[in-house]
């Protein structure tokens, strides 16, 4: 009798000891993974370990909620945490109050989750009427603040949309203004070339198209004739310019 009490003790503090190093190897483990950088896979890794989140130790479920709050990803926690705080087991361990709390302010009230938040509170056996009082009070102050936040945030973008629609206004009047003015201007231009004498023109754009392609400036020889070629292109360029002669009117 007494070596089975032996044999049992010895075999109890064996699976503790056990349970102790694995769950200290798994908080060395999620420590080296978020500084790698790699907290996407902290809990992927955890429930190879553990198989479902229930049986997370108190220490990793903690390290777990407060990794993914601080990478601003607490959702992640979010159907974790719930099943593990609805568990009966765990509802005797004395790191349970804690974690509640923990659960509530990193997770829930983060995400806006008040109405989950509150029949949390009210479904905990655990808590005492003043411990269930405190934490309505905290929920209700952050629904609040939410609140107010969102409104104010409304407001901003209400703010923006109509400062965004009356800079697009302006600049939408500014350039049908500058499109009419330019079409007005293409179409006088247009017109005005019309008018002007086809061999004129061709004369011009020949005189022009000698000077800036065929010739060399630089050249010594080329200068006696550019000298020429200036005066007959600024004739032309006169010629072109000068006021249509319009036929006298017969009775």
């Amino acid at each position: 009798m007494g070596n089975l009490v032996i044999r049992s003790t010895y075999t109890s503090v064996f699976v503790t000891s056990s349970a102790e190093v694995k769950c200290s190897l798994c908080v060395v483990g999620i420590q080296a993974l978020a500084e790698m950088n790699r907290w996407r896979e902290v809990l992927s890794w955890l429930l190879r370990y553990y198989h479902v989140p229930e049986r997370l130790p108190p220490k990793i479920l903690e390290l777990c909620i407060l990794l993914y709050s601080k990478v601003g990803e607490p959702q992640v926690m979010l159907e974790v945490g719930s099943s593990w705080l609805r568990d009966l087991s765990n509802k005797s361990l004395p790191e349970y109050g804690s974690l509640l709390e923990l659960y509530l302010l990193r997770v829930l009230l983060p995400l806006g989750q008040f109405k989950g938040a509150e029949e949390l509170v009210d479904s905990c056996d655990v808590l005492n009427s003043e411990q269930k009082l405190a934490f309505l009070k905290s929920i209700c102050e952050c629904q609040c603040q939410w609140t107010q936040q969102e409104e104010m945030h409304s407001t901003d973008k209400e703010e923006q949309d109509k400062a965004t629609e009356t800079v697009l206004g302006a600049l939408s009047q500014k350039l049908l203004t500058m499109l009419t003015l330019l079409r007005r201007t293409l179409r006088s231009m247009s017109s005005h070339f019309y008018l002007l004498p086809y061999k004129k023109m061709l004369l011009a754009t020949f005189l022009l198209y000698l000077v800036v392609v065929r010739l060399d400036p630089a050249s010594p020889t080329s200068l006696p004739f550019l000298c020429k070629l200036v005066q007959l292109f600024r004739q032309a360029w006169a010629a072109v310019l000068s006021p249509i002669h319009r036929p006298p009117i017969q009775d």
